[in-house]
C-alpha cells in the first residue's frame, strides 16, 4: 500500500514502484510541458504570417525579417544564462518569470501599433522562451527515474521538434480565417492559464547554488553567441555579396566564444562557470549535441524552404501551404511517446539509425521536386522527413543528457538550448543563401522567376541532403541501451 504522506512529498515514491512518479511530479512536469509547448510554437509562427506583416505595416523584407532575426537573436543571449539561473533562482519564481515575460510579450504584440513595438514584443517574448526548454529539461532529468526518461522525454521531443513544426500551420490557419493580430490574441488566454496553473501547482526542484554570476562571463556570452546568430540570421539577405558587417559579426561571434569558452574552463575548477563545459568530457553528449544541430538545422531548414517552394513555385495559399504541413506535424505528436517507450526498452542506436536513414532518405527524395511536381510527393515527402526526426529527437535528447553528471544537468539542458538556435539560425542561413545565389545564377541565364525559385529551392535540399549523411554516421556511435550518467543502464542495475 502507498503510503499517503508520500502523494504531499514531491520526491516521493511508490515503494513498490521506485521508477513511478508521485502525482505532484507528473502535475509539474504536465504543466512545464504545455507552457513550453506554447512559447516554442511561437518561435515559427511568423513564417507564413512575414508577408502579409510586411504589408500591414509598410516596411521592407529585409527590416521585417528581423521578428524572426530578433527572436532568435535574444534566445541564443539568453539561453546560456539558464544554467546559471536553475540553480540559483528557485524552480516558481523562475517559471513565473519566464511565463509572465512570454505572457506580456504576446500581449503587447497583439496591440502593436506598428513595427517598433512588435520588435520589442518579440524581444520580450524571447526572453521567457529561452528560459522554459532548458527548465523543463532539466526538471525531468531531476525527478523521473533512468528507466523512464525515455517515455518522458518523448513528450519533450514533442514540444520541440512538433511545436516549430506545425507553427506555420496555426499562423496559415489564423491568417486564413483572421488577421495576424489573432495569432498573439488566440495565444495569449492559454498563457495566462498554464501561468496560473503554475504558480499554484509547481514546486521547486533540486538543490540551490549561492554561486554569483560573473559578468565577464555574460558578456562574452552575449558577443559570442549573440554575434554569431546575427550573422548567421542576416548572411542570407542578399544573394550578391555578403556585407561588410556580417563579418564583422562573424568575427566578433567567434573571438567573444573563444574567450567564452577559455573564461569558463578556468571558472569551472572552482564551480563558478555559467555554462559548465565539463558536460563535453562524456562522449555521448557531445556527439548526441552535434547530430542534434545537424538534426534541427533540417528541421528548420525545411520549415522555410517548403513554404516559399509551395507559395511561389506550386503555387499554393497560406491556408493551404499550412494544412499541407499539418500531417507531418502530427505525426510527429503521434509518434513521441511511441519512440520514448522504444527507447527505454531497445536504446539509442536501434531508433537512430533508421531514424537518420529515414531523414536522409527524404532529403534526397526532394531531388525530384520541380515547378510541376504533384502536391501529393510534397507531402509524402514530409511525412517521411517527419518520421525521421520522430525517431531521432527522442533518443539524442535522453541518451546526451543521460551521460552527464545530475549535477550537470542544468548545464547541459542550457548548452541542448543554444547549440538549437545556433543550428536553426545556421541552417536556414546556409539554406536560403544556397537558394538566393542559385536562383541569381539562373536569373543571368534568362529563366523564369518561378524556374529561379524553383532550382534554388532543388540546389538548397541537395545540400541539406550532403549534410544528413552524417547524422547516419553518428548514429553508429551510440551503444545498445540507454545510457545513465555515463554507463548503461544495465551497468547501472548490477
Amino acid at each position: 500500500m502507498t503510503n499517503p504522506s508520500d502523494v504531499l512529498d514531491p520526491s516521493a515514491s511508490t515503494p513498490d514502484r521506485p521508477d513511478r512518479l508521485s502525482p505532484r511530479d507528473r502535475t509539474v512536469i504536465a504543466v512545464l510541458l504545455v507552457s513550453t509547448f506554447v512559447v516554442i510554437l511561437n518561435e515559427t509562427i511568423m513564417s507564413v504570417a512575414l508577408p502579409v506583416l510586411l504589408t500591414d505595416l509598410q516596411v521592407e523584407a529585409s527590416v521585417g525579417q528581423w521578428l524572426t532575426a530578433g527572436f532568435l537573436l535574444t534566445m541564443s543571449v539568453v539561453i546560456p544564462v539558464t544554467g546559471f539561473l536553475i540553480r540559483r533562482v528557485p524552480t516558481r519564481l523562475l517559471y513565473g518569470v519566464a511565463m509572465s515575460l512570454f505572457s506580456a510579450g504576446t500581449l503587447i504584440a497583439a496591440l502593436a501599433p506598428g513595427f517598433a513595438v512588435l520588435m520589442v514584443a518579440r524581444v520580450v517574448q524571447a526572453g521567457g522562451t529561452a528560459i522554459m526548454l532548458p527548465l523543463l529539461m532539466t526538471t525531468v532529468m531531476t525527478l523521473v527515474p533512468p528507466a523512464r526518461r525515455g517515455a518522458l522525454m518523448g513528450n519533450i521531443s514533442i514540444v520541440i521538434s512538433v511545436a516549430p513544426a506545425i507553427g506555420p500551420t496555426v499562423s496559415g490557419l489564423v491568417l486564413g480565417v483572421l488577421g495576424w493580430r489573432f495569432m498573439f490574441w488566440l495565444v495569449l488566454p492559454i498563457a495566462l492559464v498554464v501561468l496560473v496553473l503554475g504558480l499554484q501547482r509547481i514546486s521547486d526542484v533540486g538543490e540551490r547554488s549561492n554561486t554569483p554570476i560573473d559578468v565577464g562571463s555574460v558578456v562574452l556570452s552575449v558577443l559570442g553567441f549573440g554575434g554569431l546568430v546575427y550573422g548567421l540570421s542576416t548572411i542570407g539577405e542578399s544573394a550578391t555579396g555578403v556585407s561588410p558587417s556580417v563579418w564583422v559579426s562573424f568575427a566578433v561571434g567567434v573571438v567573444g566564444l573563444a574567450l567564452f569558452v577559455a573564461r569558463q574552463i578556468v571558472l569551472q575548477r572552482t564551480d563558478r562557470a555559467l555554462l559548465d563545459l565539463r558536460t563535453f568530457r562524456a562522449r555521448t553528449f557531445t556527439v548526441a549535441t552535434v547530430m542534434t544541430m545537424l538534426m534541427m538545422s533540417t528541421l528548420f531548414g525545411a520549415i522555410i524552404l517548403l513554404p516559399i517552394y509551395m507559395q511561389s513555385v506550386l503555387m499554393l495559399t497560406p491556408l493551404a501551404t499550412g494544412l499541407l504541413l499539418l500531417p507531418g506535424g502530427l505525426l510527429m505528436g503521434l509518434l513521441g511517446p511511441v519512440v520514448g517507450r522504444l527507447y527505454d526498452r531497445f536504446g539509442a542506436r536501434a531508433l537512430l539509425v533508421p531514424g537518420t536513414v529515414a531523414t536522409s532518405a527524404a532529403l534526397w527524395f526532394t531531388t525530384l521536386f520541380g515547378i510541376g511536381t504533384p502536391v501529393v510527393l510534397v507531402l509524402g515527402f514530409h511525412l517521411l522527413l517527419s518520421l525521421g526526426l520522430a525517431l531521432s529527437f527522442t533518443p539524442l535528447f535522453t541518451a546526451g543528457l543521460g551521460a552527464v553528471e545530475p549535477r550537470l544537468y542544468s548545464y547541459g539542458s542550457a548548452i541542448v538550448g543554444t547549440t538549437q538556435q545556433l543550428a536553426g539560425a545556421a541552417g536556414v542561413a546556409l539554406l536560403v543563401s544556397v537558394l538566393s545565389v542559385r536562383s541569381a545564377d539562373l536569373a543571368a541565364e534568362g529563366a523564369s522567376v518561378i524556374e529561379q525559385t524553383a532550382g534554388g529551392v532543388h540546389t538548397a535540399f541537395v545540400v541539406a541532403a550532403v549534410l544528413s549523411v552524417i547524422a547516419i554516421a553518428g548514429s553508429f556511435f551510440f551503444g545498445r541501451k540507454p545510457a545513465v550518467g555515463g554507463t548503461t543502464v544495465q551497468a547501472a542495475m548490477h
